[in-house]
């Protein structure tokens, strides 16, 4: 019966192709999203803070409103800042670009995340006319320019 009418089989096995793909689509994301857990210790005690301004919504704030957020904290355990920036590693045959972040020195220990070499930032660095500080992404130097996007670093 379904040869009898090719156009309408052809319509019914796209229409179900079409339904099963947004399926494994919407699955994919709540499965990513809502039900597995962050990849940290506590993932149920992180908490993300904005500063909302009613002109441009979700903004940044000054490192010098966190520096006195974190003074006056008395409700967590630690308070951490992070912001995505991009990076220029030059002084090698070629200059690269690098997507990485400015952390503060907690930042690590909120999430519970340890270097597999080397150390995290002292809270002596993460402070105006701290010493210079980097953490590299465990892909970084690989030469695959993909993985170097991940480095994390501070200033």
């Amino acid at each position: 019966m379904l040869c009898k009418s090719p156009g309408f089989t052809a319509i019914a096995l796209l229409t179900v192709a079409l339904g099963i793909g947004a399926n494994t689509t919407m699955f994919s994301i709540v499965n990513a999203i809502l039900l597995r857990p962050l990849p940290y210790s506590n993932p149920d005690r992180l908490v993300a803070l904005y500063n909302y301004t009613a002109s441009d919504g979700n903004g940044s704030f000054s490192y010098l409103d966190f520096l006195e957020w974190q003074r006056e904290n008395r409700s967590f355990a630690f308070l951490a800042a992070y912001r995505r920036s991009d990076f220029t590693l030059a002084g090698t045959a070629q200059t690269e670009h690098l997507q990485g972040a400015l952390v503060s020195a907690e930042f690590f220990d909120t999430l519970g995340v340890k270097p597999l070499i080397g150390r995290n930032f002292k809270t002596d660095e993460d402070r105006l006319g701290g010493a210079p500080a980097v953490l590299l992404s465990e892909g970084f130097g690989g030469g695959d320019t993909a993985h170097n996007q991940q480095s994390s670093a501070k200033p």
